[in-house]
């Protein structure tokens, strides 16, 4: 079941910072995006549970540094936030 993705305003402003600053990664972010849509725990995506306050939350890998969080409803991925993973834990 393909899942439909919605962006938080956040998350489309760390997203802009993130393409000016790491251009090569367009195709990697597309990719993951289709990934994400199609399996959100695709095994590729190393996708795991957020715990403490960020508790019903799960995050993934774009690269080594950057993951992306976001919440998952029955048929649609809201992403909250991109970046290291300082940034966003």
């Amino acid at each position: 079941m393909k899942r439909k993705i919605e962006y938080s305003p956040g998350y489309l402003r760390q997203a802009k910072k993130i393409a000016k600053k790491y251009p090569r990664l367009k195709k990697s972010y597309t990719e993951l995006l289709e990934k994400l849509s199609n399996n959100p725990f695709d095994p590729t995506l190393h996708t795991h549970p957020l715990k403490g306050n960020m508790e019903g939350k799960y995050a993934c890998s774009l690269t080594y540094e950057l993951r992306v969080v976001f919440k998952l409803y029955n048929d649609i991925i809201h992403l909250l936030d991109i970046g290291s993973h300082d940034e966003v834990y």
